[in-house]
C-alpha cells in the first residue's frame, strides 16, 4: 500500500533535512528517504566528526605551549580514546536532536534506499519497503570519497576521510594524498597528536583553490606543526604491505607510512535507477540543474553535492531553500554561487568571501587590496596568535569584491565579511568591538578604500 506526499528528499544531509523541514514548516506533507543515519555524511563522518577532532587537538595544543601563558602543564597527553568517545557523542547528540525535530515538525523518515521509479513514485528498500506516490522530488544524494583506481581502499591501511576519523589508535605515520581542505584539515588534527604526517600534492602548491599567498603561509605554519608537504608530486604506484604502504611517486621517490588517507575529493552520488528511470540530464556524474534548482524532468530539483556546485554543507543549505520553495510554487532563484562562504578549519585558520585576486585576474576584473595582520592585533597577541593576514578587495567604484583571510578564528567573522559583500559603505561608520579580532577585518577595509 503506497502512502502520498507532496514532496519526497531522498537524502538527509544537509541539504536534505533543510529541504525537508523548510517545506513541513510551510505547510507540505513531507517524506524523507536515508538509506544510511540521519544527518548524512556531514554530520556523521565529515564536518562534525572532523571539527569534533580539530577542537581536542587544538586543546592539546594549547596544553602544549601553555608556558607562553604562564601556565605551567608537564607532559600533557592525548587519550584517544577519549578523544573518539568525545566525538562520537557529540555526532549522537546532534543526530538525535535532529532527528527529534524531523519527527516533532511531522515529517516520516523511510529508513532505506530509495529511487525513482517516475517523478511521482519512490521505492524504498531495506528493512521496512515502501511505496511513495509524491507530487514532487527533491534529490539530495550527497557524495563519496574518490577512490584512485590503483589505490583501492581497504579500510585499515589505505582508507578514506571516513575510517580515518575513526581511528582506534594515533598512527606512528600517515601520508594524505591531495592537498584539498579535508587533507589539511586532517593533516593538522594527526600531526598536532604525534602522527608524522606527509601531504602529497600533485598541483603546485596545496589549498589550490586559494590565492598563492595563502597556500604559502598555511605551509609554512602547517610545517611548524611537524608536517611534510611535498607540491608537485603525482603519485603513481602504491603496494599495500598490510601493516603499511608504499607509494612511488612520479619522479622516482618512494614513500612508506603506516596508514596512506586517499584525499582527491569527493564525487556526486545518485543511484543509476534514479538516473535512468527520471531520464536525468548529466554533467559528468553531476545532476544538471538550473538557477531554480530544477532537473530535466518535471517537478524534480536536485541540491548539494549531487550537483556538484560547492561540496559544502551550507551551500547545500542555501540550495535546499531555492528548491523547497520552487517545489512549493514560491519563485526562488540562486543568484551568485561567489557569494557562498569558504570555511577551512586548519592551524590556522583560513576562510573567504567573494572574489580573490586570482579569480578577479583570471576574470580581467581591476581591484585595488587593502591589507591587515594579525601581528597587530591586541586580542591576537594575547592569545597567541598572531600569525594571520586578512585581505579585502574592492573594484574602481569602491565597491567591496571579495574578502579573503587565513588565522585564528577567522571563520567566526566570515558573516561579517559576506554581509559587506557587494557594499561601498563607509567604514568608518561601523563600530568594531575592542579588543576583538575582527578588528583586523577593519583595517583590511580601510586599507582597501582610495
Amino acid at each position: 500500500m503506497s502512502e502520498k506526499f507532496d514532496v519526497t528528499v531522498i537524502g538527509s544531509g544537509p541539504g536534505g533535512y533543510s529541504a525537508a523541514l523548510r517545506l513541513a514548516h510551510k505547510g507540505a506533507k513531507v517524506a524523507l528517504v536515508e538509506k544510511a543515519a540521519i544527518g548524512g555524511v556531514c554530520l556523521n563522518c565529515g564536518c562534525i566528526p572532523s571539527k569534533t577532532l580539530l577542537a581536542s587537538a587544538h586543546v592539546f595544543n594549547l596544553a602544549k605551549n601553555a608556558s607562553a601563558f604562564g601556565i605551567e602543564i608537564e607532559n600533557p597527553k592525548v587519550n584517544w580514546e577519549k578523544v573518539i568517545a568525545r566525538k562520537e557523542a557529540v555526532i549522537g547528540g546532534l543526530r538525535k536532536g535532529l532527528t527529534s525535530y524531523i519527527n516533532a515538525s511531522k515529517i516520516k523518515i523511510f529508513e532505506g534506499r530509495g529511487f525513482a521509479v517516475s517523478a511521482n513514485k519512490v521505492i524504498v528498500e531495506g528493512n521496512a519497503p515502501a511505496e511513495i506516490e509524491t507530487s514532487k522530488i527533491i534529490i539530495a544524494s550527497g557524495s563519496t570519497s574518490t577512490e584512485i583506481p590503483f589505490m583501492k581502499f581497504d579500510g585499515k591501511t589505505i582508507i578514506s576521510s571516513t575510517e580515518v576519523l575513526s581511528l582506534s589508535e594515533i598512527p606512528k605515520s600517515m601520508i594524505i594524498v591531495g592537498g584539498g581542505f579535508i587533507g589539511c584539515e586532517l593533516g593538522c588534527v594527526f600531526a598536532s597528536v604525534g602522527t608524522k604526517v606527509t601531504i602529497v600534492e600533485a598541483l603546485a602548491n596545496i589549498l589550490p583553490l586559494e590565492d598563492e599567498w595563502i597556500s604559502k603561509l598555511a605551509t609554512r605554519e602547517f610545517q611548524k606543526l611537524g608536517m611534510q608537504i611535498l607540491t608537485g608530486k603525482k603519485v603513481v604506484g602504491c603496494e599495500n604491505l598490510g601493516s603499511s604502504a608504499k607509494l612511488s611517486m612520479e619522479d622516482g621517490t618512494i614513500l612508506e607510512a603506516e596508514k596512506i588517507l586517499v584525499s582527491v575529493g569527493r564525487r556526486a552520488y545518485c543511484d543509476q535507477e534514479t538516473i535512468d528511470n527520471l531520464k536525468l540530464e548529466m554533467n559528468g556524474r553531476h545532476i544538471k540543474i538550473n538557477d531554480k534548482m530544477e532537473t530535466s524532468a518535471a517537478g524534480v530539483y536536485a541540491i548539494g553535492d549531487v550537483v556538484g556546485t560547492t561540496y559544502l554543507a551550507h551551500g547545500a543549505y542555501y540550495e535546499a531553500q531555492t528548491a523547497a520553495d520552487n517545489a512549493l510554487g514560491i519563485e526562488a532563484r540562486i543568484k551568485d554561487y561567489t557569494l557562498i562562504p569558504r570555511a577551512i578549519y586548519t592551524f590556522p585558520e583560513i576562510a573567504g568571501v567573494g572574489l580573490n585576486e586570482t579569480k578577479c585576474k583570471q576574470q580581467g576584473i581591476e581591484y585595488s587590496v587593502g591589507k591587515s595582520f594579525f601581528k597587530a592585533n591586541g586580542r591576537a597577541l594575547a592569545h597567541n596568535e598572531p600569525i594571520g593576514e586578512i585581505r579585502v578587495l574592492r573594484d574602481k567604484s569602491g565597491k567591496i569584491l571579495g574578502v579573503t583571510m587565513l588565522g585564528d578564528t577567522v571563520t567566526e567573522i566570515l558573516a561579517a565579511a559576506r554581509a559587506l559583500i557587494g557594499t561601498n559603505e563607509k567604514i568608518e561608520d561601523i563600530v568594531f568591538a575592542h579588543p576583538t579580532v575582527s578588528e583586523v577585518l577593519k583595517e583590511a577595509l580601510l586599507g582597501s578604500t582610495h
